[in-house]
């Protein structure tokens, strides 16, 4: 059973809202269809951290849920600044299984065992440069439901392997609530996206203070899930 990862694949089946206007995202929802069934298994994971549907509500973000629902693998999934269709855990884990969506989970404020290992994560969310309180609001709540998603997996004795959608380091910025976090537990794997374009070339893609960090946006992959079963052996 390999475990892979993907961020932002911003699908709009439901929507008018394709993505295909921006360089390197031509025929992307076909090519991440094909690059998926080649690789990915009906036994295997795949973490999708975020950025998931165009869909502003349930209805318009079911047609994605049905595409992602009919490729290969288990899907856990994390919101992302775009989903805006996102509920509580319960209300949308009742909506998958209402919808026969029985390979879409939901990781919010817990964890999923893989081996060995927990599958922890949140949103997170940016440091503007401004401090404006709104802003550090969110992000202490980001912090501690990424704190609570690390210490569920600690109960199980899981090593904890994170994922978020905002990097938590992006070029000279610093996300320090997020960072005293996966400090404090330890974490030595961290997997995000929401970075897209040329913005790549500023993006964190290592070993940082003990901490590796991946840049896994679907357009940085080339629409192709990046397995990473080895890296947690």
């Amino acid at each position: 059973m390999a475990i892979f990862v993907i961020g932002d694949p911003h699908l709009s089946l439901g929507t008018d809202k394709p993505m295909d206007v921006f360089k390197g995202w031509y025929d992307y929802t076909s090519r991440l269809e094909s690059n998926w069934k080649n690789k990915v298994r009906p036994t295997d994971t795949v973490v999708v951290a975020g950025d998931i549907s165009w869909g502003i509500n349930l209805e318009e973000a079911k047609p994605d849920f049905e595409f992602l629902n009919s490729l290969p693998g288990e899907k856990i999934l994390l919101k992302g600044n775009h989903d805006y269709w996102w509920e509580t855990k319960t209300k949308l884990e009742n909506y998958f299984q209402a919808n026969g969506f029985d390979t879409l989970k939901i990781l919010f404020n817990n964890h999923y065992r893989y081996e060995s290992f927990g599958i922890c994560g949140t949103r997170g969310w940016i440091n503007e440069k401004k401090g404006e309180q709104a802003d550090k609001k969110v992000l202490l709540r980001e912090a501690g439901r990424l704190e609570a998603s690390i210490k569920s997996a600690l109960d199980e004795n899981l090593t904890p392997v994170v994922f978020l959608h905002y990097p938590p380091i992006y070029y000279s910025e610093y996300n320090f609530e997020i960072l005293e976090v996966l400090h404090k537990y330890g974490v030595k794997k961290c997997f995000y996206g929401h970075i897209h374009g040329a913005a790549h070339n500023f993006a964190i893609d290592g070993v940082v203070d003990g901490i590796d960090f991946r840049l896994i946006s679907a357009d940085y992959l080339k629409f192709d899930p990046l397995d990473i079963t080895n890296e947690l052996k």
